[in-house]
């Protein structure tokens, strides 16, 4: 009789599913990209993912069923027919309607079907587009993996909603996923928890997109900031923050015009919702450039010695492969473990995430 392996511990299944997968990696002309992300324990709160959309969506399919629909929704329903789609269900609202008029449905049915050519359009623009998620859940261990695996999930989900109505990512994604992580009132009520406690699951993320002219293209919650190299300076550039637009951790702070805003708990209020134009964007634009995203367990981006450190190594590596200088900045950071261990600072030991993109 073989023997069976055993079923995964609770440890191992969270650490294996928040590591990146390497067979994942997009493949985008001009673009060298490699991520590495180590716990400081068995498992811990940090996640990295590539999104390679054209390995995890069909989007060949997609934008062959926005064009059917564009055509679809433009067709007026046969008498006695089913609702074939939300188009046919909404018309049949209208026509309900004391004030309805033929005109109302035509106008309708073109705006909808004008949608469906727009997502089309921008669903093949991710052909040559690399997702990029890191997230950083608050301390380390198996809750903030439970945290991390949260933001996933919910990630996710509703990245198949963005890609279904828009074709896109839009800033909906991010204001969705920070009201998830949101407190909620009612749920705190059930649990007899006060205002003051510290029960909040908090994590910074940061996610973005890359493009084949070098432009990335992001959104940040409470993460550090990236660095970015130039090749012609051998040097890190300064990114100034009137530049680039940084929210609170998510599930901190909720915009003031948002319907749900007083179900849940914020420290203040955002003037108002993430736009289109919140989202930040750097542009690799020398062959040789080259992007740094990292976790706090690496550096906490406002260190002057740890940037220095980086700086050096970035200028040691800037030829080598965007793999070599991840892993060169991953030996870094874990040698930086080892001083703290022989200085018994062992709780200052964090999970630790780096991922590049160089410019070739």
């Amino acid at each position: 009789m073989s023997k069976t392996s055993s079923a995964p511990t609770i440890d191992e299944y969270l650490r294996q599913r928040l590591m990146p997968v390497e067979g994942a990696i997009p493949q985008i002309p001009g673009i060298e990209m490699f991520g590495v992300s180590v716990p400081a324990g068995t498992v811990g709160g940090d996640l990295f993912e590539y999104i390679n959309f054209q390995q995890r969506y069909d989007i060949g399919a997609r934008i062959e069923r926005a064009k059917r629909l564009a055509v679809e929704y433009l067709e007026p329903l046969p008498p006695g027919s089913p609702i074939r789609n939300s188009v046919d269900d909404h018309v049949e609202w209208l026509q309900a309607r004391s004030d309805y008029s033929p005109e109302m449905e035509t106008e309708y049915r073109f705006a909808r079907s004008s949608e469906q050519l727009r997502v089309a359009e921008d669903l093949k623009e991710l052909y040559s587009t690399a997702g990029i998620l890191i997230v950083d859940a608050e301390g380390h261990g198996i809750i903030s993996a439970k945290i991390a695996s949260t933001v996933h999930d919910t990630f996710q989900a509703l990245m198949l909603t963005e890609l279904d109505r828009y074709g896109r990512t839009t800033p909906r994604l991010f204001e969705n996923l920070n009201l998830r992580l949101a407190q909620s009132r009612t749920a705190r009520n059930a649990l007899g928890m006060s205002e003051t406690e510290q029960a909040r699951e908090i994590a910074t993320m940061v996610y973005g997109e890359v493009h084949p002219d070098g432009a990335f293209r992001f959104a940040n919650f409470g993460h550090p900031p990236p660095l970015v190299f130039s090749a012609k300076c051998s040097r890190l550039l300064p990114i100034h923050d009137d530049h680039m637009a940084q929210f609170l951790s998510l599930g901190l702070q909720l915009p003031a015009d948002h319907p749900d805003r007083r179900r849940y708990f914020s420290m203040n209020l955002r003037n108002r919702r993430i736009f289109t134009e919140d989202i930040a964007e750097i542009t690799l634009i020398n062959p040789g450039d080259i992007l740094v995203l990292y976790t706090d367990g690496v550096y906490d981006g406002s260190d002057a010695e740890g940037r220095q450190a980086l700086e050096a190594i970035l200028q040691r590596h800037q030829q080598d492969s965007a793999r070599t200088i991840c892993d060169a900045i991953m030996e870094y950071a874990l040698l930086q473990d080892e001083g703290l261990r022989l200085e018994g600072n062992e709780d200052l030991i964090d999970d630790k995430t780096v991922f590049v993109v160089k410019r070739t």
